[in-house]
């Protein structure tokens, strides 16, 4: 893999800003952020009032534990643009989440808003390992999605030729990274294995596509799936992390020189670790639930948003901005099995440790004899596909899972091809158990 560190120049002189002058913007932004918000959204107002805080009350950065969190379901509450700070008529824009487990989640954005995502996407493709002038495959879905437009805006904003391909249609995407060249792909990491079959189906070397830089977000993934495509297409494999109701793709991204965590783009996001069951702030290094209050969003300001996303803040390296640890898994989709704590990423990792199995997986809850269980379905490689091979990797990843995770798990190995696939954003986990 080529060597892609930056060059003097490329970086903006807030990246290596000292920690003070980032606190200090950060202070000023965030008295602004809390001042728009109490005197535009009445959301903001009522929650304050109830919370007997008001803006003036930040006198420094520790002072924002004193204001409220805001949760999923107060976007569901004040559906559809109760959560509003500006009139609708200045909001450019209005992305949506799919709504399937209740009311949609609706965010909008103002046309500064829209440059500020567009600017930050550009930094993040940059850090990546993306230049102006590459051309730039983006197999995120587009739509009420922010993933499409987002990573789109940014690589327009950066300079890149875009082909806005979405997701879907696996083996077009082959044919296009053929015949188009792409020297950046931006997908999320389930999807990119798929697309890594469709080479291999069709007898092409992935090793020798064009593809450089391959830009990951929209579900947890581990080291070891990094590895796995890095080595399948020669290719950096680098992690963006983003969220619609704090701005979409873009909010932070690894830096290819380190790949050592995600830097936060502190100056238009305040981050928090809290513990998830008291709410309280825990100190950076410790692991907790993430938490984000935007600092420069006008149409949707969000304050102390809980993301249920678990991670830990660690010191700036490649850039003087924090770095939060890579997704572990979230609060609200933690699996508790007979009192143990299991996450996707988890299974994955050891799915991974077994050379007949391929890294698709999906993990089903049942319930049998009264106790809850857990059946891991996935698949056997080419390789590995006959009845004994089969029967080997299972007992040989039941093993795995039982002495890191601590589970005993039914393994279901299917043949190559027969676990779930997935088109955007992976469903990894499917409740089967009856319901009380």
């Amino acid at each position: 893999m080529e060597d892609l560190s930056p060059r003097p120049g490329d970086l903006e002189p807030i990246e290596t800003a000292s920690r003070d002058e980032i606190s200090g913007l950060q202070l000023e932004r965030l008295k602004w952020t809390l001042t728009h918000a109490y005197e535009n959204s009445p959301f903001y107002r009522k929650r304050f009032d109830e919370k007997g805080v008001h803006p003036d009350d930040l006198k420094t950065l520790s002072d924002l534990a004193k204001f409220p969190f805001t949760v999923k379901t107060d976007l569901r509450d004040t559906y559809p643009f109760g959560m509003f700070a500006v009139p609708r008529e200045k909001i450019a824009r209005i992305h949506a989440s799919s709504g399937t487990t209740g009311k949609p989640t609706v965010v909008g954005y103002t046309a500064k808003d829209i440059d500020t995502w567009a600017g930050l996407t550009a930094r993040s493709i940059r850090a990546s390992g993306g230049r102006a002038g590459d051309i730039l495959h983006v197999a995120y879905g587009y739509g009420l999605f922010t993933g499409g437009l987002g990573a789109h805006y940014g690589a327009e904003k950066l300079g890149c030729t875009v082909v806005p391909i979405s997701g879907g249609m696996t083996e077009r995407q082959v044919t296009l990274i053929q015949d188009f060249k792409p020297r950046v792909i931006m997908v999320t990491p389930s999807y990119m294995l798929s697309i890594l079959d469709e080479f291999r189906r069709q007898g092409i070397d992935p090793r020798e596509s064009s593809l450089a830089v391959g830009i990951f977000g929209a579900e947890p993934w581990t080291n070891a799936m990094r590895r796995e495509i890095e080595e399948a297409f020669d290719m950096h494999a680098v992690d963006i992390y983003g969220l619609s109701e704090v701005m979409g793709p873009g909010v932070a991204n690894e830096c290819v020189e380190t790949k050592d965590g995600l830097h936060i783009w502190e100056d238009h996001f305040y981050p928090e670790i809290i513990n998830p069951e008291t709410g309280e702030p825990v100190a950076d290094g410790e692991m907790g639930e993430l938490v984000f209050t935007t600092l420069t969003k006008e149409g949707l300001p969000i304050i102390r948003y809980r993301t249920r996303d678990l991670t830990r803040l660690l010191p700036g390296t490649a850039r003087s901005m924090r770095r939060m640890e890579k997704i572990t898994g979230r609060s609200d989709d933690m699996i508790i099995l007979r009192g143990v704590n299991v996450f996707p990423t988890q299974i994955e990792e050891q799915i991974l440790k077994c050379s007949g199995l391929a890294p698709h997986f999906q993990i089903e809850l049942v319930r049998a004899d009264r106790m809850d269980a857990m059946v891991v379905h996935c698949e056997a490689t080419e390789s590995s596909a006959g009845a004994e091979a089969r029967a080997a990797s299972a007992k040989e990843l039941a093993h795995h899972i039982k002495s890191v995770v601590g589970v005993s798990t039914k393994i279901t190995v299917h043949n190559p091809g027969g676990a779930p696939r997935s088109d955007g954003k992976a469903k990894r986990v499917v409740d089967n158990r009856p319901k009380a």
